[in-house]
């Protein structure tokens, strides 16, 4: 299995932009069939070191992890976070 995590940074990180994004994010749940589970949260420390969303999602293997990559609904996803983000970092390792 693999556990596939990214943080977001976003460029304006106001209440209101941060639920709309957990929210586009939370919406991929059922929609794709190789993700296994989803999580998504909102930071809650806010300090400067701080990213304001992480996103937790697992797959079965590296196949169904490329497969999510290229699904159109994750696709949509990733055109919008790229309007709202500043950075973001990921990291994909197995369980």
């Amino acid at each position: 299995m693999i556990k596939h995590i990214v943080f977001f940074k976003l460029k304006e990180p106001t209440t209101d932009n941060i639920e709309r994004t957990v929210q586009v994010l939370r919406d991929m749940q059922g929609k794709i069939p190789q993700l296994r589970s989803l999580e998504v949260g909102s930071d809650i420390i806010r300090s400067e070191r701080s990213y304001d969303l992480a996103l937790i999602t697992e797959v079965d293997s590296l196949e169904d992890l490329q497969a999510y990559n290229v699904h159109p609904v994750h696709q949509e996803v990733i055109r919008y976070i790229s309007e709202v983000k500043e950075s973001s970092i990921s990291v994909d390792f197995e369980i």
